[in-house]
């Protein structure tokens, strides 16, 4: 493709030392990205608004924003009240932004049918909001009224075609696959009222969690994004590693990591800093592949990095029915495993290929960041007030947002370029309002499906065929488990794929037969929902990197799947040995032990696959580092002690080895082959 050209008069092996003038140095812009994502991205096909529509939409779209943080706040009336409102006015400004087709391009334009079904939709559901005591007092014979069972049909139909606009099909085929096997094993009736009228469908825990804690912690992230945070991160993460070999990599390692915790979103992270780390990169000698690879596979950790995950996490605090704090620190290792993974396969192929950092006097100054710590003062709150429990998450995203609000404000005295301004405040309201249409909609077809599951007791069916077929053996079961977690995330958001597979497959895990705790059958099924985004042949954030490295998405999203090993390995140890997720662990020795050792031993799974630690390994020696990798990844005392001698053992051999060729002069110029 001519991404790596070399000169016919030159060494060749100056193309493998990463030489930068190998490689082709453009990058892509802002309109290559959103060409990839608009072809790739369903979310990303947006409509065409300018003029004074633009500014109606998006003023609107704030107002909802505000709306949604203060009946979180301050309503305790009917959950019906509330979830029927917030889907009706999902319905409006999802029809408003969402053509039903790709490559819309028309400017202003609104089609009749659109206007027709946004209104029917939304009147269906605003129709139950303002009747929603008299409808929940009628209960099932509700049904017996066809005037009530057209409103139910029309919103969920409605609700469907705006989740294919946003979404996709994939998730369709699944919603529509197990409605087919409901209406023919329940009656109609029963199954509209359990769908939209009882709390058992459309308004089962997804988008209740939704509408009370993901809603605001997606407008926190877009107020602090306005802050400048996301740049301060980047030149934290270049000061600080930006001088080693490689530097630009473990700078986009270091970065996407500090970034994640903000903005819980792959290809958010990955454009927002790909676009300056991903040229850096490639100036430094790193393949676009390579390049590509790194950003996209270190942004969609951000979705498993705490304090503010993916949206999945909290819906995984309400199904296991612990605090979101619990779920964050029991995140926190297995999230350094993946970092750590991603950051030495980038260093190891540094030295490989002989790369330098940046220069020093190039580097962001200590003093100068310093001045900017107060950016973090929102992060601060917010971990403060979620961790010490005084406050529910609701408050807690609110309060942290109006620290971001403040921040944003004394940008003025600091960093005037990135101070608050009306325009900017609109801006972030109408952000995350347009941020949660998609997450809506696809909790809105999460809750289908679990609401089927329920009417027709397929989860114990499941259960029972996933037993048989795996003979009860846990290994079998998670393997299968990961298949389809993996395979329907390949069009359906993490939110929505946790939703499914937390309603489907984490109760076979945890059945008597295959007995995986709880909380380690729920990260499980997370995981690998979330390495959807980077698994071909459907990886949206490998690319959202090719697309600025100008790269081949294909092999990038291959390159970015080995680079996150640790995120296809660890799972299956935390789910075998809970104690990796803290569980059952009763001393800090025992919690020191499974801290190091599982650090050791990503090290050594990522050097195998490097194939290279001093020189490169022969395939015998990579194949024992990565099983001593694996020993020590593994808790347990006597698995650690083997893993550790397998580990020592190879990295002696390789550096005598590579001293010992070290010592062997180079062959003279004029001496015969």
């Amino acid at each position: 493709m001519g991404l790596f050209k070399r000169k016919k008069t030159e060494d060749p092996t100056k193309a493998q030392a990463g030489n930068p003038e190998e490689i082709d140095m453009s990058t892509g812009t802002a309109a290559d990205v959103e060409e990839m994502m608009r072809k790739y991205d369903r979310e990303s096909n947006t409509r065409i608004w300018e003029g004074t529509p633009q500014q109606i939409i998006r003023f609107g779209v704030a107002a909802f924003s505000l709306y949604c943080i203060i009946m979180t706040l301050v309503y305790k009336g009917m959950r019906e009240v509330t979830l029927t409102a917030f889907l009706a006015m999902i319905v409006v400004i999802g029809y408003l932004h969402y053509p039903a087709k790709k490559g819309d391009n028309r400017v202003n334009h609104l089609p009749w049918y659109d206007i027709v079904i946004m209104l029917a939709g939304a009147g269906s559901l605003l129709y139950y909001t303002f009747n929603a005591e008299a409808i929940v007092k009628q209960a099932v014979a509700i049904t017996d009224n066809p005037v009530m069972v057209i409103l139910a049909v029309v919103a969920i139909l409605s609700l469907m075609e705006l989740c294919r606009r946003c979404v996709g099909i994939p998730i369709l085929c699944v919603v529509g696959a197990i409605l087919i096997y409901t209406f023919a094993n329940v009656r109609f009736g029963k199954v509209i009222y359990d769908l939209f009228y009882a709390k058992t469908g459309i308004m089962n825990t997804p988008i209740d969690v939704c509408a009370k804690y993901i809603v605001v912690f997606v407008i926190f992230g877009a107020f602090l994004e306005r802050t400048g945070i996301a740049s301060f991160f980047i030149d934290f993460a270049n000061r600080a590693v930006g001088r080693f070999s490689g530097g630009p990599a473990k700078v986009a390692v270091i970065a996407s990591a500090l970034e994640g915790m903000a903005s819980g979103s792959s290809v958010a992270n990955t454009v927002g800093s790909g676009s300056i780390t991903i040229p850096m990169m490639k100036r430094t000698g790193y393949r676009p592949e390579f390049a590509a690879a790194v950003e996209a596979a270190a942004s969609t950790g951000g979705q498993i990095m705490p304090p503010i995950m993916g949206a999945a996490a909290f819906l995984m605090a309400e199904y296991v029915s612990v605090p979101y704090a619990t779920i964050a620190v029991t995140a926190i290792l297995p999230a350094v495993l993946y970092f750590a993974g991603i950051y030495i396969a980038v260093h190891l192929e540094a030295k490989k290929m002989g790369l330098k950092g940046i220069p020093k006097d190039q580097l962001p100054r200590w003093r100068d960041l310093l001045k900017k710590c107060y950016l973090l003062i929102p992060l601060i709150v917010l971990v403060w007030l979620v961790s010490s429990g005084s406050r529910s998450m609701a408050t807690s995203a609110a309060l942290a947002t109006l620290t971001a609000v403040i921040v944003g404000l004394l940008n003025w005295i600091f960093l005037r370029d990135e101070a608050l301004t009306f325009n900017k405040f609109i801006d972030a309201l109408a952000a995350g309002g347009r941020s949660i249409i998609t997450v809506a909609s696809a909790c809105a077809m999460a809750g289908i499906v679990a609401g089927c599951v329920t009417s027709t007791g397929l989860a114990s069916k499941l259960i029972s065929a996933i037993v048989s077929i795996s003979g009860g053996q846990a290994i079998i079961a998670l393997l299968l488990t990961m298949i389809c977690c993996i395979i329907l995330g390949m069009g359906v958001p993490t939110t929505a794929n946790y939703c499914i597979m937390a309603a489907t497959c984490a109760p076979i895990l945890t059945s008597p037969a295959i007995g995986i705790p709880t909380m380690a059958a729920h990260f499980f099924v997370f995981y690998f929902g979330i390495v959807a985004d980077i698994t071909p042949p459907v990886a949206l954030a490998a690319y959202a990197g090719s697309a600025i490295a100008k790269s081949d998405p294909m092999k990038t999203g291959i390159v970015a799947t080995r680079l996150a090993i640790g995120a296809f390995i660890v799972p299956y140890i935390f789910a075998l040995s809970p104690q990796m997720l803290f569980i059952d662990v009763h001393s800090v020795f025992e919690i020191v032990q499974i801290c190091l050792s599982a650090i050791l031993g990503i090290f050594g799974v990522a050097a195998a696959l490097s194939g290279y630690i001093f020189r490169r390994i022969p395939p015998i020696l990579r194949i024992v580092l990565a099983i001593g990798g694996l020993g020590m990844m593994i808790p347990g005392l006597v698995t650690d002690l083997i893993g550790l001698a397998l580990m020592v053992g190879v990295c002696v051999v390789e550096y005598l080895m590579a001293k010992k060729e070290k010592q062997i002069p180079p062959p003279s110029a004029g001496a015969a082959p």
